[in-house]
């Protein structure tokens, strides 16, 4: 076992998974609260658009990445604006790509969420004065509370096991770009079977740890409310 070897995949993919998540929480929760709350028509169309990634392959997502993170993307003119020439193959490049892989697995449970906020709950606040701002912060947002969990480590645990997208738009760099996933594949190429069983046996332990806390907390949000 060489720690030297092991650990910066394993800070590195820590690192990218907590901010995936942060970014999530702020970019997906006015995204779900507006689709459980908005009456247009189009909502089911718009959610079926961030709900993509669930069904198509990494590779599709990864290519589309790749050209629009690359030179001639606009992730190229970005990277331009302090002398780079593209965001793929970089920290920023597999950042952007996680938040739109892992979207889904913030976004759906948030809605959930909101959807099952009591509208008894929301019409009692703004009739005791409260504005849309103090409604969401104190009625709809403790309740939801149970999605917030739920997304929180679903986003976390899913950007830790990413492979397919974060390999074609990040490559394997060493303490740039080489994340937990690709490290397991790059020890099985080169038959260091040890490294590998360590880095997949950490990974089968967290995603036992991380779907048993999932459903601990949908367990305790389908409990009824003294």
């Amino acid at each position: 076992m060489d720690l030297a070897q092991l650990w910066p995949p394993v800070a590195l993919t820590l690192l990218l998974s907590a901010a995936t998540t942060i970014c999530l929480l702020l970019l997906g929760t006015p995204l779900a609260w507006w689709l459980a709350r908005t009456r247009w028509a189009g909502r089911e169309m718009a959610g079926g658009i961030l709900a993509l990634p669930l069904v198509l392959p990494p590779t599709v997502i990864g290519f589309y990445l790749l050209i629009a993170l690359g030179p001639n993307g606009p992730g190229g003119w970005v990277a331009g604006l302090w002398g780079g020439r593209t965001l793929a193959f970089s920290f920023p490049g597999l950042l952007i790509g996680s938040i739109l892989y892992s979207l889904p697995f913030m976004v759906h449970p948030l809605r959930s969420a909101f959807e099952a906020v009591p509208e008894e709950n929301l019409e009692a606040a703004k009739t005791l004065g409260a504005s849309n701002g103090k409604t969401f912060w104190r009625v709809a947002l403790p309740e939801a509370r149970s999605g917030y969990l739920t997304g929180t480590v679903l986003t976390f645990a899913h950007t830790v096991g990413e492979f397919g997208v974060v390999l074609m738009i990040g490559g394997n760099i060493p303490g740039e770009t080489k994340l937990l996933s690709i490290a397991i594949y790059d020890f099985v190429e080169r038959l260091q079977w040890g490294n590998a069983h360590i880095l997949s046996l950490g990974m089968v332990v967290f995603g036992f740890v991380a779907i048993t806390a999932m459903l601990m907390v949908d367990r305790r949000a389908a409990l009824p409310r003294p």
